[in-house]
């Protein structure tokens, strides 16, 4: 699953995103260390990437 931990880095973003990137990243990391790799482990990661995403934007729209 290391390849997929990329995908929450946050250390790259303004320090207003990394508040919303970080505690994300931080389950990820509890997530993948705690379960076994299967495919319901890939969808979910995806999903949490996903999220991860989302709430990246929402937090880019409110600052307009």
């Amino acid at each position: 699953m290391e390849n997929k931990i990329k995908w929450f880095e946050y250390k790259h973003l303004p320090p207003h995103l990394q508040t919303i990137s970080e505690p994300v990243r931080e389950l990820a990391v509890q997530i993948d260390a705690i379960i076994s790799d299967c495919p319901q482990k890939t969808i979910g990661m995806q999903k949490l990437i996903e999220a991860k995403d989302c709430f990246v934007r929402a937090r880019l729209d409110t600052d307009k």
